[in-house]
């Protein structure tokens, strides 16, 4: 049985807008205005504390793991509260994942969101039906780049490793997809298009119309 992975934002979802929109709301409340903005998307998709160290060295402030832990649980706790404001499933999402589980694909998402939030998201999206299995930062003791990952997602979807293809948008997409002896799909649609054709994966999806084919091509049924 063939499994299709995904991971969530900046492949599935466009969350940007809300999660820099948490990291600036720390921001504010430490009466340090709103550093991140337009153009930071990379720098979103990289997680709470990378957001936050961006924005501390932007404002000349010192970065210490101390300033970042204290930041941290109240940027969850925003973006918890916020989470769909503004961040929109990627064109053509829908519609790809009806055709590939109406082939008879596998369908899960590996992410290193936290488990809880990636929950909320997909439920306020309307898209988790189409996930049985969803595994988060915390799901395990390990996260990607560590194949095990995505081999213990794709496990719990009752596929096997040697038949399952990662979707994501990052090197840490691709190199837990090569870790694990699998294809990676990586996306050209989002902030990082030049970092994932440089990284030369076994396709690039320039819109989600294309994946079904894509997906045939690289995993034949």
């Amino acid at each position: 049985m063939r499994s299709a992975i995904f991971d969530l934002d900046g492949t599935l979802v466009d969350t940007s807008a809300d999660l820099l929109a948490a990291a600036n709301a720390v921001f504010e409340s430490w009466s340090m205005g709103s550093p991140l903005g337009e153009g930071d998307e990379i720098i979103a998709f990289g997680g709470g504390r990378a957001m936050l160290r961006a924005g501390l060295m932007r404002l000349g402030h010192p970065v210490d793991e101390d300033k970042l832990s204290a930041g941290y649980q109240p940027l969850l706790s925003h973006y918890r509260d916020n989470i769909d404001h503004f961040s929109r499933v990627y064109p053509g999402v829908e519609g790809a994942l009806d055709n590939l589980r109406r082939a008879g694909w596998k369908l899960g998402v590996c992410t290193n969101k936290p488990q809880a939030l990636a929950d909320i998201l997909l439920s306020k999206l309307g898209l988790a039906a189409y996930f049985p299995v969803v595994l988060g930062a915390d799901a395990l003791a390990v996260r990607k780049p560590d194949p095990l990952h995505l081999t213990e997602t794709i496990a719990r979807l009752g596929g096997a490793a040697g038949r399952g293809v990662l979707i994501g948008d990052t090197i840490t997409d691709h190199s837990t997809a090569r870790a694990a002896g699998m294809p990676s799909v990586l996306v050209t649609f989002g902030p990082n298009a030049a970092a994932c054709r440089a990284l030369v994966p076994d396709a690039l999806l320039d819109n989600f119309a294309a994946l079904p084919h894509i997906l045939d091509r690289l995993m034949p049924a």
